[in-house]
C-alpha cells in the first residue's frame, strides 16, 4: 500500500525523543474509564483479567498493552475512552500477571503469546459484527504476529489490526535498549520484571533461580534466563527469532497499520519496513519524524494524535 504521509506536528520540546516518550507516562494522568472487570479462566488452568467498557455497540476494539503495562497505562485509558465515545465497545486485556495479581504459574506473558490473544478474542467475538485490534509496543508486535503468522483461523469480522511503536524486530530493539542512552528505560523494565519474578521464585523454586535472577543486569539476559526458557524457547535469541512480527507481516491479509516514530528510542533501524509496506496490499506504514515511544503528544487536547490516527484508520476500514 502507499505509505501514509507524516501528518504529526509538535513543538520543539516534544521533538526530543525522551521528552515525548516519558511525558505521557509520567505527567499525563488520564482518567480511568468505567471498566468492568471479568476474569477469564484459561484452558491451561491460569487466568487473565479483562477490563471492558460496554456501551451496547456492535463494534468492538480489543486493546493490548506494552511491556510491564496494564489497562491502567495512560495510552490504554485514553484509547479506551476515545473508541468508547465513538461507537465501540472496548475489551482491554491485562496479560497474565499484569492486572495487579500474580498469575498461577511461573510463566506469565511475552511478546509472541498469540495463543492468549486468540483465546480472549474468541471468548467475546460472537457478540460483535465488526472487530478491530490495537496494540502498543509489545502489544503491537503481538497483534501483527497474530494477524500474519497463519496459526489461528482469524474471523472475517476482524476489519483492522493496528500497532503503535511496535518492536517488530525484537533482537534489534533489545540491542537498542541496551545502549547507554537508553539506560533509564532498561533499568525501569528490569526493576519491575525482576521484582515480580523474584516474588514468584519464592514459590516456584525449581523453575526460578532467585540468585541468578537477582544478578541480571540487562533485558537481554532476563529474556535469556527467564522469558525464553519459561515459555518454551531455548533462550533469548530463539525467543526473539520466533516471536518477532517482522517475519510474519508479509502474510497479513487484513488491513493493518504500523504507526511509529523515527525518534523512538526503543526501536532499531529494522523496525521501519518501508519496502515491505510499499509492495504490500494490506500493510500500511506511518512513520513520523517525531513522536517518541507511544507518545505523539498533542498539546491542550484530551486525545493524543496517535490515538486519533488509530480511530481514523479503524473507521476507514470498517466503512469500506
Amino acid at each position: 500500500m502507499p505509505l501514509i504521509e507524516d501528518r504529526y506536528k509538535t513543538n520543539r520540546l516534544f521533538r526530543n525523543s525522551h521528552v515525548s516518550s516519558m511525558y505521557p507516562s509520567l505527567f499525563r494522568g488520564y482518567p480511568k474509564p468505567a471498566f468492568e472487570r471479568e476474569r477469564l479462566e484459561t484452558p491451561d488452568g491460569d487466568f487473565m483479567d479483562i477490563d471492558i467498557v460496554d456501551g451496547g455497540h456492535e463494534k468492538v476494539l480489543f486493546l493490548f498493552h506494552g511491556l510491564e503495562g496494564s489497562t491502567d497505562s495512560n495510552y490504554m485509558r485514553a484509547t479506551t475512552d476515545l473508541f468508547s465515545n465513538n461507537g465501540y465497545n472496548v475489551i482491554a486485556v491485562n496479560y497474565r500477571g499484569c492486572s495487579g495479581e500474580m498469575n498461577r504459574f511461573a510463566r506469565a506473558y511475552h511478546s509472541g503469546a498469540t495463543h492468549d490473544a486468540d483465546f480472549v478474542i474468541n471468548n467475546y467475538i460472537d457478540s460483535y459484527v465488526e472487530v478491530v485490534l490495537a496494540g502498543f509496543s509489545l502489544g503491537g508486535n503481538l497483534v501483527l504476529k497474530y494477524a500474519g503468522e497463519e496459526v489461528f483461523a482469524l474471523s472475517e469480522k476482524i476489519k483492522a489490526v493496528m500497532a503503535v511503536s511496535a518492536p517488530i524486530d525484537l533482537y534489534g530493539c533489545v540491542l537498542e535498549l541496551s545502549k547507554r542512552k537508553n539506560i533509564l528505560y532498561e533499568k525501569n523494565f528490569l526493576k519491575t520484571l525482576k521484582a515480580k519474578t523474584l516474588e514468584k521464585a519464592e514459590i516456584f523454586t525449581e523453575e526460578l533461580d532467585k540468585e541468578k535472577i537477582s544478578n541480571l543486569k540487562k533485558l537481554y539476559d532476563f529474556d535469556d534466563v527467564v522469558t525464553g526458557p519459561l515459555h518454551g524457547f531455548e533462550g533469548a535469541r530463539d525467543y526473539y527469532s520466533k516471536c518477532n512480527s517482522l517475519q510474519f507481516i508479509p502474510n497479513i491479509t487484513i488491513p493493518s497499520l504500523l504507526l511509529t516514530a523515527h525518534n523512538d528510542p526503543f526501536l532499531s533501524d529494522s523496525s521501519y519496513p518501508y519496502k515491505l509496506a510499499e509492495n504490500h496490499p494490506f500493510f500500511h506504514l506511518q512513520a513520523t519524524k517525531y513522536g517518541g515511544h507511544c507518545g505523539f503528544h498533542t498539546k491542550g487536547k484530551s486525545y493524543y494524535w496517535g490515538e486519533l490516527e488509530l480511530l481514523r484508520f479503524a473507521q476507514k476500514q470498517i466503512q469500506q
